[in-house]
C-alpha cells in the first residue's frame, strides 16, 4: 500500500467530533475552541457549527464580554478566596465592563491563550468551521464580516456532519 493510500485510509477511519457553538461571550468562547483544537491535535476530524450568538466568535474583530447577570456560578479569585459575583451586580450600569475587565486581566495574568489565538490554532489544525446561513441572514451579517475560511451551511449541513461523527457536543 502506498503512503498516500495509507494516509487516505487513516483519514477515512479517523474519529470525528462535531460541535454546535451557540454562545458568543468571552467565557463561553473558550470551551468550543479548546475542545476543538485538543481533539484536532489528537487526530480527530473536527467540525464546528456556529449559530446564533456563537457566530460572534467568527467575527474579524472580537469584542467579547461577560456578564454576572444570570451567571450565579461565576466566582473570581479575589483577596485570597473565590468570591461569587452577585447576580444583581449585572443590573448596575458598567458592571459588565468591570466583570469583563477582571476576566481579561485574569486570563492575561495566568497566561491563557486568547480566543483569537485559539481560533487561529483551530484554523491551522484544519478544523472545519461552518457559519449558519440562517443566522447570517437573521442578523444581517455578510461573509466579509467573518474571518477567512468558514463555510456557509444550515441545519441540514450540521445534521449530515453529526450523523457521521463519533462525538457531538452542544456548547
Amino acid at each position: 500500500m502506498t503512503d498516500a493510500a495509507m494516509n487516505e485510509d487513516s483519514l477515512d477511519n479517523a474519529k470525528s467530533m462535531s460541535l454546535i457553538v451557540t454562545k458568543g461571550t468571552l467565557d463561553w468562547g473558550y470551551p468550543p475552541f479548546i475542545l476543538a483544537t485538543t481533539a484536532a491535535a489528537m487526530g480527530l476530524n473536527v467540525s464546528m457549527f456556529f449559530t446564533f450568538y456563537g457566530l460572534n466568535l467568527l467575527q474579524k474583530k472580537l469584542d467579547l464580554g461577560i456578564t454576572t447577570l444570570g451567571n450565579p456560578g461565576m466566582k473570581m479569585p479575589m483577596m485570597g478566596m473565590h468570591m461569587g459575583m452577585p447576580n444583581m451586580l449585572g443590573m448596575i450600569p458598567g458592571a459588565d465592563g468591570v466583570a469583563t475587565g477582571m476576566m481579561k486581566k485574569l486570563i492575561s495574568k495566568k497566561g491563557v491563550a486568547s480566543i483569537e489565538d485559539l481560533r487561529e490554532a483551530a484554523v491551522d489544525s484544519d478544523v472545519t468551521m461552518i457559519a449558519c446561513q440562517m443566522t447570517m441572514d437573521l442578523f444581517e451579517y455578510k461573509l466579509d464580516d467573518l474571518i477567512e475560511g468558514p463555510e456557509l451551511g444550515g441545519a441540514a449541513t450540521y445534521i449530515e456532519t453529526a450523523l457521521k461523527s463519533d462525538i457531538n457536543l452542544f456548547i
